[in-house]
């Protein structure tokens, strides 16, 4: 009979910490999780025998990761192959991401279902949770890093040949309620509940009542398909997009998408995004919205892209140049006069692990639990996976990531097995959140 896998420090729970905690797994599977001194009890003391306390770790549940385009200089939206692709979903597992979507960005059709049609096979081999589709129905005002020859007007048609092409992984896809064809009977946002595919507001100049006819014409159909029929998955609620990232700014007199989200967050209709990683957001706005909405409506994210890990220099994203400097990607633009810095323009997703961005959150204010939570259960219950990702309860995936005490990666499991890699980073990964 296989061994049980023990694993011993600060266990940080769906509300507390537990400074002397332990997780055991068998099989792959999550068998207890809690105090040693509960463990003991519940007979599992013949598995704790030679596991010191370790008190200067936390042992949290793995991540999961929403908006991912890449890392270890692979491009999700530039690969051919599922190989190619592996790259980008290691750089992040290795720092303790074991739940990911694959990020698509704005692209011709054809290329879309290429891509989608490659990063299906990761998918079916269990390696990725499934596939974001980051546009082409964007606002070509808020398109951020997207080529604007790639924006398109709503297609019921291309959003099925996508999830056709991704074989049903398909989870998310990104859209602007502004768009013509987006939002209303017989557009993209039907067809996409009716496809199994969560619809995410973003990369939008919309008003706040194309926001809201958006959000409550999902928010139903979600509503609808969850009484449907047995054993189906449920996602949702639906999400936003990097929140205030590629939207029109919250104003007073014209409060845009931004107010919109945060209402519907604040009710339980939408789940947040934020792009925590220092250079996306200030940190006191992610610590404001954390208050306003609770952790449980925020979801952290990377958004990152193929220079996640490894060095700044010159990156492909989809049919856009990016160039990295001091850990920061941006959109390279013609310099403005000779010798005029290359990186001025659009932000160009991030540079960040998921465990960086729990860090900054952490060091901007926000608790502990609260962080660790919107970057492991949040995110699996937006994709109908409560309980079985994200968690430490009994019963879950052994997903586990240990961190010392300043939240850097030193072992991750995934499946109750070690994954290699986890180690405390090599330069300052507090720089511009790498």
């Amino acid at each position: 009979m296989a061994e049980s896998l023990v694993v011993r420090g600060r266990l940080v729970l769906g509300s507390s910490v537990v400074d002397d905690g332990v997780v055991v797994a068998h099989g792959g599977r999550v068998a207890f999780a809690g105090a040693v001194g509960d463990a003991l009890e519940a007979g599992h003391g013949p598995a704790l025998d030679g596991v010191p306390p370790a008190p200067g770790t936390f042992v949290l549940p793995g991540l999961v990761d929403l908006h991912n385009h890449g890392g270890g200089g692979a491009s999700f939206p530039d690969v051919t192959s599922a190989d190619e692709a592996m790259a980008g979903v290691l750089e992040h597992r290795a720092h303790g991401t074991t739940t990911l979507l694959a990020s698509l960005v704005s692209a011709q059709p054809e290329v879309l279902l290429r891509r989608a049609a490659v990063l299906a096979e990761l998918a079916e081999a269990g390696e990725i949770e499934g596939l974001h589709a980051e546009g082409p129905f964007l606002s070509y005002r808020r398109r951020g890093a997207h080529n604007p020859a790639d924006l398109q007007e709503g297609s019921v048609e291309l959003v099925r040949d996508l999830a056709a092409a991704a074989r049903g992984y398909l989870r998310t896809m990104t859209v602007a309620p502004e768009v013509p064809g987006v939002t209303g009977p017989g557009g993209v946002a039907e067809a996409l509940v009716e496809a199994g595919v969560l619809p995410s507001l973003g990369h939008t100049d919309g008003s706040t009542e194309q926001a809201e006819a958006l959000i409550e014409q999902v928010t139903a159909a979600l509503r609808a398909a969850s009484g449907g029929p047995a054993g189906r998955r449920t996602p949702g609620p639906m999400t936003a997009t990097h929140l205030f990232n590629g939207m029109r700014p919250l104003h007073h007199r014209a409060p845009g998408p931004i107010a919109a989200c945060l209402a519907a967050a604040s009710r339980g209709d939408m789940v947040v995004e934020l792009v925590g990683d220092g250079v996306h957001l200030d940190p006191a706005t992610v610590r404001s919205v954390f208050d306003m909405v609770g952790a449980d409506q925020v979801v952290l994210v990377t958004d990152a892209m193929a220079a996640a890990g490894v060095a700044d220099g010159h990156y492909e994203l989809g049919p856009m140049s990016v160039v990295v400097h001091d850990g920061v990607a941006r959109i390279a633009t013609p310099q403005a006069a000779p010798g005029a810095p290359e990186e001025e323009g659009p932000i160009a997703g991030g540079t960040a692990h998921l465990i960086d961005v729990v860090r900054h959150a952490v060091r901007g204010g926000v608790p502990l639990v609260d962080a660790v939570r919107s970057a492991t259960a949040v995110p699996a219950r937006v994709l109908g996976l409560a309980g079985e990702v994200g968690t430490l309860e009994p019963g879950a995936r052994a997903d586990v990531l240990v961190t010392d005490a300043d939240l850097r990666p030193v072992r991750v499991l995934r499946h109750g097995v070690d994954v290699g890699g986890a180690a405390v980073d090599e330069v300052d990964a507090d720089v511009a959140g790498a």
